[in-house]
Order: structure tokens, then sequence, then C-alpha cells
């Protein structure tokens, strides 16, 4: 059993994402949930939300028990990248490139886990 949630196109550099996945792969999803709550960071909201959805991706589609939820796999992909320009000195230009990540959140049962 195996449940997703795949958040696409956030405006938020993977890099400043990653930190935050990082610290609940492989925890309980009340556990993860409550890491999310008290990280000072942007992206907890959005991992959060993420997480939450997974979650219900897996009650609505299977019959599962919440408790029994861990996180089997949480990445951060690179989704491309808006690209501006700045003016400096001189005539000159400097490229400016606005990062964007997909993440991806994938929950099983704690009882399957080896």
């Amino acid at each position: 059993m195996e449940a997703r949630a795949i958040t696409k196109f956030i405006r938020l550099s993977p890099r400043k994402v990653r930190l935050v996945v990082d610290q609940i792969r492989g925890k309980g999803v009340e556990e993860a949930l409550n890491i999310l709550k008290f990280t000072p960071k942007r992206s907890a909201l959005i991992v959060s939300k993420t997480l939450r959805t997974a979650v219900a991706n897996a009650e609505s589609t299977q019959s599962v028990d919440v408790d029994q939820l861990y996180v089997k796999q949480a990445k951060v992909d690179e989704g491309g990248m808006w690209k501006r320009f700045t003016p400096r000195a001189q005539g000159r230009a400097t490229r400016i490139r606005k990062r964007l990540s997909h993440i991806t959140i994938v929950l099983d049962e704690l009882s399957e886990r080896s």
C-alpha cells in the first residue's frame, strides 16, 4: 500500500525546501506534522499541506489506519526557472534565476516496514 501526493511549481528554491523535507523523512505522520508545525521555515507550511494531502489520499483510496502511516519517501525536484534580468553598472545586465520546486511525498504502512 502506498499513497502519494505531489505539489508542483512551488515558488521556493529546491535547496531551501530540502532542508525541511530532510527532517520528516522516515518519521510517522503525526510526528512529521508536529515537526513541520514548529519549523520556522516558509516551506514548512507547503510541505505540511502536501503531507496532509497524502494522508487524505491514503484514507480515500485504501482502508488504512492513519496512525500506522509513515513517510516512506520525501523528495524535492527542481521544477524549472523564471529568468529575469536586472540592470547593472555601465549598461550591463545580470540574470536572476527564480527557481521552482516539485515536492513528492510517499506514505506507507508501518507494519510493512522492515
